[in-house]
C-alpha cells in the first residue's frame, strides 16, 4: 500500500500548485508576484487561452489519476486477500478483542498473529500529553511537549484549505513521534447556534466550507499514515444534553446542511475513521443509527474505514453491532464487560449478530492498521519543532479578521507610536489547556502581551494592566462561578491610569478554554467577567484604542461595534498567537482572515432561539428551520446580522469586475468555469477571499435566498489585478427532494454572485440550466 500512498502525498502539492495558477495576476505574475507565468500570461491573456490551460493541465491530471486509480484497485484487491487470510486464522473471541477499549486510547490486538492495539489520541488543538493507560491523569512524560494548533474556528477563518492541509500534516507529525495511530480530528459539526460550548473546536456554519476544510486537515494528517478520525457523526450541534437529546431533523436539512462535509472527508479526503455522535438522530442513537452508518455511510458513499464510537457513547449491544459500529470506546473498565466485549461474544453464540458481520468489523480495523501502524515506510515523525511552529504561525496570521478600523489606528505607526497600555486578562493568558476536553502540554505559547513586547518593545514602552479577573471553571457548579461576570472597580481603575498615559492602549479580552468548553454550552452572547465596562472606561480615556477579542464563537458585540472604532478579532490562536496578533498589529501581516459563522445582533435573531428549539422539550429538539442555518437564515428572512459570514476587512482595499462564466447555457453534469477580476486598489500587498454564491431565480421549490458554492483567496500585489477562475459543477447546484429520496437539479435561471461576504456582492451574472 506504501507505493500508492506515497504516489498520493506527492500528487497533493502538485494539485494544489496547480490550483493557484487559476489565480493569475493581469501583471504577468503569479499570485505571490515571484514566478513569471506561463507564456501567453499578463494582461494580454484572454478567456479562451486559459480555458485551454485548464483544458490541458485538466488532461494531465485525468491522466495521472487514472494511473493511480488502477494501481489503486491493484493493490486495494491484494490487501483484501492478506486482510481474509487473517480473519480466517482468528478465533471469535480474539476478533471481539479488537472491537472493544482495552485502555483510556487504545483499543485491543492479537498478539499471537501480530496485529499490535490500535492507538488514539485527541487532537483538535494538538496532540494531548500522554495520560496514564486507565485514568485521566498525567503520565508525567518529559517527551510530550506538542505543537498547541490554532483552534476549528480559527482555521476556519483562513478560508483557506491549503492552511487545513498544513495543520493536518503538522498533527500527523506530532503523532507518530508520539505512536497514535489515529488522531481524534478534525471535528465539523455545523456552528447550527452560537452558544454550543465547542464551536471553537468546530469549524464554520456553512457545509461546503466545513467540507473544503475537512478535506485539506484530512489529507494533511494521513499522508503522514496517520489516519483522521472525523467527528461527530452526525447533528452533534449542543452541549446541552448531548449524551440523550434526540435531533429530529427532516432529511432534506440532513442531506444539505449536516451531512456534506462528512461526505466530502469520506468521498474526497479518503477518512479512515469516523466517530458517532452521543446524540440520537430521529429517534436512533447515532452509535446505532441504521440510516447513518450503513445505508448512507457505508453503503452510499462507500465507506471502508472504522466507525468509531464516542468514549461512553453506546447504549445497546446487538442494535450497534448490526447498525454499524465497528469499535466501542469508553472512559473505565471493566473492559471485558462493555457492550462490544463479553455480551457481544454471546450474542454472537446466540444468533443475534452474525459472524459474517464480526469480520467486516474485524477486517475495517485491519484495513485500517495497513494504513497505518502496519503500513510499509511508516514515517518516524518529529514534535514541537520550529517547522511546526511555522505552521502554527502562519495559520494563526491568515486567521485574524480585522473587524472594524475607521479611524485607521491600525497598522500602529511605530515611527511616532512612544508608549502603548497592554491591558486585559487575556493579553498574559495561554489557551492551550483548560475547561473540559482535550488539551495540549504546549512546548511554548506566546501570550498577546510577548508578542506585542517582542515587535514592538525596542521603539515604545509597553506596560500592561489586568483589567479584569476571569473567575470561571468549567468544572464549577453555578453557585461556585456566581459573580463571575461582575466588573472588578479597582482592576479598572489601574487599567484608566495607565490608559491615561498611553499614546495607543490594546485591550484584549474575550474569552478562555474555561468559558467555552466541551460539555456545556454559554447562558447568553454577553462579553464575560465584567469586559464590557473595562472597553467603556479606558475608551474614555484613550481615543486611539485597540480592541482585540479572543474567543473562539460569536459574542455580543453591539456596544463595542458602537462605540469603539479599532476591533480585531483573534481566536485560541496556537502557539504563535501572540507574535502572529502583533505582526498584524504592525502591519508586518495584512489580516485576511473571515468570519466562518454570522455574529447576530440578539441571540434570538438567530434560528434555534427564534423557532424555541433550543435546547429542546423532554430531550427532544426539533429543527424546525430545515435548511435555513446560518447566513442562509438571516439571507432568506431579511434579518440584518451585526456581523455577517465571510465578512473581515484588510488595510487596502480590492475592486471586483468582469465576472463572466464560460458560457450561458449548462446541461447537467456540466462544469461552471467561472472568472472575475480583484483588483488591489491599495498600496499594501493583501489577501482576498472571493466567495461564489448561487441564487436560483423563481424556485419551484423552498430555497435559501443564496448558498455558498466556491471560494479562494488570492494574493494581490498593490495595484495590480489578478484573475481569480473557479469552477461549480451544475450537480452541485441541486436541492434534495426528500419525497423522491434523490437530488434534483431544478432548471431555469441562475444568478452567480461575486462577493467578499455573504451581504458584500460585489458581481452579479446569470446563467441557465436545461
Amino acid at each position: 500500500m506504501i507505493k500508492l500512498s506515497s504516489l498520493i502525498s506527492s500528487f497533493i502539492p502538485v494539485a494544489m500548485d496547480i490550483g493557484a495558477w487559476s489565480v493569475k495576476s493581469l501583471s504577468g505574475k503569479s499570485p505571490d508576484g515571484n514566478r513569471s507565468l506561463p507564456a501567453g500570461g499578463g494582461k494580454q491573456m484572454k478567456w479562451p487561452v486559459i480555458m485551454m490551460r485548464s483544458v490541458t493541465i485538466a488532461v494531465a491530471v485525468l491522466f495521472l489519476f487514472m494511473n493511480v486509480s488502477a494501481q489503486s484497485k491493484k493493490e486495494e484487491v491484494g490487501l483484501q486477500a492478506k486482510i481474509n487470510s487473517i480473519i480466517k486464522k482468528m478465533t471469535l473471541e480474539e476478533k471481539i478483542e479488537m472491537l472493544h477499549g482495552n485502555a483510556l486510547f487504545s483499543s485491543g490486538g492479537v498478539k499471537r498473529l501480530g496485529i499490535p492495539e490500535l492507538t488514539c489520541d485527541d487532537g483538535p488543538l494538538g496532540v494531548r500529553e500522554e495520560i496514564l493507560r486507565f485514568d485521566w491523569n498525567s503520565a508525567h512524560w518529559t517527551t510530550d511537549s506538542a505543537t498547541f494548533l490554532p483552534n476549528g474556528s480559527a482555521i476556519a477563518a483562513t478560508w483557506n484549505p491549503a492552511m487545513a492541509h498544513q495543520y493536518g500534516v503538522v498533527l500527523g507529525e506530532e503523532a507518530n513521534a508520539r505512536k497514535k495511530d489515529v488522531m481524534l480530528a478534525p471535528a465539523f459539526n455545523i456552528c447550527r447556534m452560537p452558544l454550543c460550548g465547542r464551536t471553537y473546536e468546530y469549524y464554520a456554519e456553512d457545509p461546503y466550507l466545513n467540507g473544503q476544510l475537512a478535506i485539506g486537515t484530512v489529507r494533511g494528517i494521513q499522508s503522514q499514515h496517520v489516519s483522521a478520525c472525523v467527528k461527530h457523526f452526525a447533528v452533534n450541534n449542543q452541549e446541552v444534553h448531548r449524551d440523550n437529546v434526540n435531533a429530529v431533523v427532516d432529511e432534506r436539512a440532513l442531506r444539505e446542511i449536516y451531512l456534506p462535509a462528512f461526505k466530502a472527508a469520506i468521498q474526497q479526503g479518503n477518512a479512515y475513521t469516523i466517530m458517532s455522535a452521543y446524540n440520537k438522530v430521529n429517534g436512533y442513537w447515532c452509535s446505532e443509527n441504521d440510516f447513518l452508518l450503513n445505508k448512507v455511510l457505508k453503503k452510499e458513499w462507500g465507506f471502508k474505514g472504522v466507525v468509531m464510537s464516542d468514549w461512553g457513547g453506546v447504549h445497546h449491544t446487538v442494535a450497534a453491532a448490526n447498525n454499524g459500529l465497528d469499535i466501542e470506546m469508553g472512559s473505565s473498565g471493566p473492559y471485558d464487560q462493555w457492550y462490544f466485549a463479553k455480551p457481544l461474544l454471546a450474542a454472537v453464540k446466540a444468533g443475534e449478530v452474525s459472524v459474517k458481520t464480526i469480520d467486516d468489523k474485524v477486517g475495517r480495523i485491519l484495513w485500517l492498521m495497513y494504513h497505518t501502524s502496519m503500513s510499509a515506510d511508516h514515517p518516524k515523525g518529529s514534535i514541537a519543532t520550529p517547522a511546526h511552529g511555522k505552521a502554527a504561525y502562519e495559520i494563526a496570521a491568515e486567521s485574524i479578521v480585522l473587524l472594524k478600523n475607521d479611524a485607521h489606528v491600525l497598522p500602529l505607526k511605530t515611527n511616532v507610536l512612544k508608549s502603548i497600555a497592554v491591558i486585559g486578562d487575556n493579553a498574559i493568558r495561554t489557551f492551550a489547556s483548560g475547561g473540559y476536553g482535550a488539551g495540549v502540554k504546549a512546548r511554548y505559547e506566546i501570550t498577546a502581551l510577548e508578542g506585542i513586547k517582542s515587535r514592538f518593545g525596542k521603539t515604545a514602552e509597553i506596560r500592561f494592566a489586568q483589567g479584569y479577573k476571569a473567575n470561571y471553571l468549567a468544572n464549577n457548579t453555578d453557585e461556585q462561578n456566581a459573580g463571575y461576570d461582575k466588573p472588578d472597580e479597582a482592576l479598572i481603575n489601574e487599567a484608566v491610569a495607565l490608559a491615561r498615559t498611553t499614546d495607543v492602549a490594546i485591550l484584549c479580552i474575550g474569552s478562555n478554554r474555561e468559558y467555552e468548553s466541551e460539555g456545556h454550552d454559554r447562558k447568553s452572547l454577553e462579553l464575560p467577567f465584567g469586559e464590557q465596562a473595562l472597553v467603556d472606561a479606558v475608551t474614555a480615556v484613550n481615543p486611539n484604542t485597540v480592541i482585540v477579542i479572543m474567543a473562539g464563537a460569536p459574542y455580543d458585540l453591539n456596544k463595542i461595534k458602537k462605540s469603539g472604532h479599532t476591533i480585531v478579532w483573534s481566536w485560541f490562536n496556537g502557539s504563535e498567537a501572540g507574535n502572529a496578533l502583533a505582526d498584524v498589529l504592525k502591519g508586518v501581516i495584512n489580516p485576511s482572515g473571515k468570519l466562518p459563522f454570522t455574529f447576530p445582533v440578539s441571540l434570538h435573531d438567530s434560528p434555534a432561539f427564534a423557532l424555541n428549539t433550543y435546547p429542546g422539550d423532554d430531550l427532544t429538539a426539533q429543527y424546525k428551520e430545515g435548511i435555513l442555518v446560518g447566513y442562509r437564515w438571516y439571507d432568506t428572512k431579511k434579518i440584518d446580522p451585526l456581523y455577517c459570514f465571510g465578512y473581515g476587512l484588510s488595510y487596502t482595499g480590492f475592486a471586483y469586475t468582469g465576472l463572466m462564466t464560460d458560457k450561458k447555457n449548462y446541461k447537467t453534469g456540466d462544469n461552471i468555469a467561472v472568472a472575475v477580476k480583484v483588483k488591489n486598489t491599495g498600496s499594501m500587498a493583501g489577501k482576498e477571499t472571493i466567495q461564489l454564491y448561487i441564487s436560483k431565480v423563481n424556485p419551484g421549490v423552498f430555497r435559501a435566498e443564496k448558498e455558498l458554492k466556491a471560494f479562494k483567496k488570492a494574493e494581490i500585489a498593490p495595484a495590480k489585478t489578478a484573475l481569480v477562475s473557479m469552477d461549480i459543477n451544475v450537480n452541485d447546484l441541486a436541492y434534495f427532494d426528500d419525497k423522491l429520496s434523490k437530488w434534483v437539479v431544478e432548471p431555469g435561471e441562475y444568478k452567480i454572485m461575486a462577493a467578499s461576504s455573504s451581504k458584500d456582492i460585489r458581481q452579479v451574472t446569470s446563467f441557465y440550466v436545461h
